[in-house]
């Protein structure tokens, strides 16, 4: 039953014609990641310097394809049984909870074994070039990520059993990635080479993400050292903490395949407007937004798409907005903390560059979960023909709709600006580069919301819009690090800056002189870019909500 289970998952996942398409993508690309390292002359150093910088750029372009494409696999495996009904008849079958788990879990490791057999190719290229061994860098890398596979398989097979919509599972995943993969590297960052709580918890945190391990294990040096020598077996420690937490992951979400995950019963509760006088007073004082209140009806000079929005998402209502922007404003404070820490030592340009990165990330994070499913998600609810039938315009539809994404990036991005002024503050004489920063921010945050909008809006279910967001989000904000790591060799200045160029991230980093970006001119061609994208993105936003409200 075991393998019944697993060729059940397998025949749904590998029908579909995408996914020929995706394995003839993945072979030209890992292709692609050898030849723009590959020597240029008919000589190979005896050091073996170049096949490492191959070998580098190969296990980056490796891991990162394994972040963006497989999680959604999982994330969206039970959620959609639980849609369609048929995980009550597996429940009601004598398959039993762990042979379900098992039997999905094994078909998404069987999918990313056939994405690392794709690259089996480019890695023997490697090997070909000399420098590497078999078992010491080419095994090890596998291994790594077979873990990474594992890990995040069965914490979208832990989301999935949680969510009650396929978008919410995928958002939740992507956020577990970002967040287990990037964010977990912020507090070594900042308390490296102290002593305390803190120091050792960054010290712990920075085991679990797998860019750390790859970076040590590629010979790239420790994450973020600072000049510092750690003799950390990052790639040990990560083994050791993602078994665990795949273990525990994975009992968790076993215990939940019962009949009680259909149980979702929770207490009425009470209207406040319908309480008395000193009660509705006291949870005035309490709460700044009461959220159990009655909501006030909508006026005719307000966009009733932006309420509508606002009401049906959860954290379209204002108190769930006021905690964001909360967690955001405290995020912001510990930012602000370690430039007054750390600036002596370190310099405000680096502390300027990590903040820059964790603010991108949590636009990158945000964005496309807010703004991708606009569209597709009415067009799967069939709610979409209930808009059709009211008086408003379609630009006035689309417009309440962007309104909906764009007051709470709006909120998120100023609840991060303390750590500016602070800046600002030590070193008066950046007040230029922190203006341009905050203007790269800002643009950033309106491509990402319209590339993502028009990405969602050529797709019919929420899902696959939201994926997809995802990955064009992130392909245009990594492919071209890409070029960067191969930089001076065999890319020259000039290539490295024209890819650059379409990086939000590279061109808020060169504005703050961050050592690496330092000597790239990248801005107004990173606005220009981003500006005539996003012009782009509207009109094909416009252009398809227009054709699908077209009768048929």
């Amino acid at each position: 039953m075991l393998n019944a289970m697993a060729q059940r998952e397998m025949t749904t996942m590998l029908r579909r014609r995408r996914m020929m398409a995706l394995q003839c993508g993945l072979v030209i690309f890992f292709a692609i990641l050898v030849a723009v390292r590959w020597p240029t002359d008919a000589r190979v150093a005896l050091t073996g310097t170049r096949s490492q910088q191959v070998f580098q750029l190969f296990g980056y372009g490796l891991l990162a394809t394994v972040l963006l494409l497989l999680p959604v696999f999982p994330a969206t495996s039970i959620v959609r049984e639980k849609k369609q009904g048929t995980l009550e008849l597996l429940l009601n079958t004598t398959m039993g909870s762990w042979r379900i788990f098992f039997g999905k879990l094994f078909a998404v490791m069987a999918l990313a074994g056939i994405i690392l057999a794709m690259s089996l190719p480019a890695a023997s290229a490697c090997y070909a070039m000399g420098g590497l061994s078999l078992y010491g860098d080419l095994w090890r890398m596998y291994q790594l990520l077979l873990l990474v596979a594992l890990l995040f398989s069965v914490l979208g097979l832990l989301v999935s059993s949680y969510s009650n919509s396929i978008d919410s599972a995928v958002r939740v995943t992507y956020g577990l990635v970002l967040c287990l993969s990037i964010l977990s590297l912020g507090p070594h960052y900042f308390f490296q080479g102290t002593k305390g709580t803190l120091a050792d918890l960054g010290e712990i945190l920075r085991g679990v993400s797998p860019f750390a391990a790859m970076m040590s294990l590629t010979g790239a040096g420790d994450v973020g050292s600072q000049g510092i020598i750690s003799q950390s077996n990052l790639l040990g420690r990560f083994t050791v903490s993602s078994l665990i937490i795949s273990a525990i992951a994975g009992l968790w979400t076993i215990s939940r395949l019962n009949h009680k995950i259909f149980d979702a019963s929770r207490p009425a509760g009470t209207i406040s407007d319908d309480q008395a006088l000193g009660v509705r007073f006291f949870r005035r004082l309490f709460f700044l937004v009461d959220p159990q209140r009655r909501s006030g009806g909508i006026s005719s000079l307000v966009n009733p798409v932006m309420v509508k929005e606002f009401r049906c998402r959860r954290f379209g209502r204002l108190h769930w907005l006021l905690r964001l922007v909360a967690i955001c404003a405290v995020l912001s404070l510990g930012l602000t903390y370690a430039t007054t820490a750390g600036t002596l030592d370190w310099g405000v340009e680096t502390i300027g560059g990590i903040m820059v990165v964790m603010q991108v990330a949590l636009v990158v994070l945000i964005t496309p979960s807010l703004s991708a499913g606009l569209i597709s998600s009415e067009r799967e609810s069939r709610g979409w023909q209930l808009l059709q039938t009211t008086p408003m315009s379609i630009g006035r539809i689309v417009w309440g709709k962007l309104l909906s994404v764009i007051l709470p990036l709006l909120l998120i991005l100023c609840a991060t600006l303390p750590g500016y002024v602070v800046m600002v503050y030590i070193e008066p004489g950046m007040t230029g580069q922190v203006w341009k920063v905050v203007i790269c921010l800002g643009i950033t945050a309106v491509f990402a919301m319209l590339l993502s909008a028009a990405v969602g809006s050529l797709f019919s279910r929420t899902a696959a819009a939201t994926a997809a967001a995802y990955g064009v989000l992130l392909s245009i904000c990594a492919v071209p690090l890409l070029f960067w790591l191969g930089r001076d060799a065999p890319f020259g200045h000039g290539t490295v800056e024209k890819a650059l160029s379409i990086n939000p991230i590279a061109a808020a980093l060169s504005v703050i002189r961050m050592p690496g970006f330092q000597n790239y001119s990248l801005i107004p061609a990173n606005w220009w870019f981003l500006g005539g994208t996003s012009v782009v993105c509207l009109l094909v936003l416009l252009t398809q909500t227009y054709r699908i409200s077209r009768p048929r």
